[in-house]
């Protein structure tokens, strides 16, 4: 047993296997369509055959199974040790499209294990900076990081395509506020582990409705094989280009500045403080899941931040569900068919669960913040300055278009724009506020 075990199970009581299990579906559930979401954008961005996409599709929920378990317990080189679920970094999309459009798909996964070999060799130094993430500054960062996403909840609300004629549709809102409603009515009415479950039980209330109303196609689940082990270089054996590597040690360092937002967030959640050696293992651990999914063909791996919503409203902060989940996910990336089933859970009840799980994430920045002094003027720039600009960008992220693509892939994710500027601003302001005394 490592220290974390130690820690949580003498704050909480011992969660039964059954419980654990079942509050591990309702993490993989939180996070399942954001994963999967990665692979059929880019695998339809290259016009991939069915095939392609299913190997594409399976191999990454595998493979997410795999990070997660990376880091979920500590050894000598990796773990952050903390609850966390490991998924594909979703600001990578747009520059895989590109590289795999422009250069091939080998190119893409050449890479992405650079960029893991950046991040696993950087994880000592990148952990030194722990130190310029006091109160102010992690409060604001987890602000940011739960607000900025309650858009793509939203987005989902409505169906998840806003250019599509059927987005906003009687039928998805209907659906997804009543997913909604329930959530809240079990928090507000349920006890013990019945309220623990609210996201588990609203998700598939609110899929039997629309099941119910004639939404969900179970064509996907028929389409899928049943069985298949995952294949070393399935597309082919990765290629190397400076430019495409770079970039992807661009997208690198924007995970690591969100996945250290998030250890900071699941940190305060279950009162494990953070020492640069638990945030050194934590970079290792993606490092190598990114150096793995490049090897199988798959994407980058980092920490999930909607998890933090769904750990902080189950109320159990222990590992074992979290165990469960990557067992889960697991199991369904090598029975497709299986795995296949979550697909069908309509985009709309999964946009309702999210603003709840993105609200509550917000909220954690925000009982953060109320620890840190705002009568001093410098606290209250860095918070309303990295909190603003970070908002700003998600709204407005083609305000940037003008500039260098290197540039446009950093400033256009509101989370690295609010953190930075957060870290920055409190490095400049409360410096020069100390040196006045």
């Amino acid at each position: 047993m490592d220290s974390f075990s130690t820690t949580t199970s003498r704050t909480e009581p011992e969660v039964s296997n059954w419980k654990a299990a079942i509050l591990g579906l309702q993490h993989l559930l939180a996070m399942y369509s954001g994963d999967v979401l990665v692979p059929l954008l880019i695998g339809g961005a290259l016009h991939f055959t069915a095939a392609q996409m299913t190997y594409l599709v399976s191999i990454d929920i595998f493979m997410c199974g795999i990070a997660t378990l990376l880091q979920l317990r500590k050894t000598a080189l990796t773990g952050i040790g903390l609850p966390v679920v490991l998924g594909c970094a979703v600001q990578a999309v747009a520059p895989l499209q590109s590289i795999g459009g422009t250069l091939g798909i080998t190119y893409m996964y050449g890479a992405i294990i650079c960029a893991g070999l950046f991040v696993f060799l950087i994880a000592g130094l990148f952990a030194k900076i722990q130190n310029l993430f006091p109160p102010v500054v992690t409060g604001s960062l987890i602000t940011v990081i739960g607000f900025t996403l309650v858009p793509v909840g939203f987005q989902n609300l409505g169906g998840g395509d806003a250019t599509a004629k059927a987005f906003g549709s009687l039928p998805n809102l209907a659906i997804g506020f009543i997913t909604i409603i329930i959530i809240l009515a079990i928090n507000a009415f349920a006890k013990g582990f019945i309220r623990s479950i609210a996201i588990l039980i609203g998700i598939l209330a609110g899929s039997l409705l629309a099941g119910a109303a004639g939404l969900v196609s179970l064509q996907p689940v028929s389409a899928a094989t049943w069985f298949h082990l995952p294949q070393l270089f399935y597309f082919g054996v990765p290629s190397f280009n400076a430019s495409s590597i770079i970039t992807m040690i661009l997208i690198s360092l924007t995970t690591m500045v969100e996945s250290t937002g998030v250890f900071f967030a699941l940190s305060e959640v279950t009162g494990q403080k953070l020492n640069n050696e638990d945030l050194k293992r934590g970079y290792r651990a993606e490092g190598i899941a990114a150096m793995l999914g490049g090897i199988f063909n798959t994407f980058p791996y980092s920490t999930f931040s909607q998890n933090v919503g769904v750990l902080k409203l189950s109320g159990v902060k222990t590992r074992k569900p979290v165990y469960f989940a990557a067992v889960f996910l697991i199991f369904l990336g090598l029975l497709p068919k299986v795995g296949a089933l979550a697909t069908v859970i309509p985009t709309a009840v999964l946009g309702g669960a999210m603003i709840v799980m993105f609200g509550m994430v917000g909220l954690q920045g925000i009982q953060i913040l109320k620890k840190v002094d705002f009568n001093k003027n410098s606290n209250l720039l860095v918070a309303s300055m990295s909190i603003g600009l970070g908002l700003g960008v998600t709204v407005y992220p083609q305000i940037f278009q003008h500039l260098p693509t290197e540039l446009q892939i950093m400033l256009s994710n509101g989370v690295v724009v609010g953190s930075v500027t957060a870290v920055v601003l409190n490095l400049i302001l409360n410096r020069h506020s100390a040196a006045n005394k």
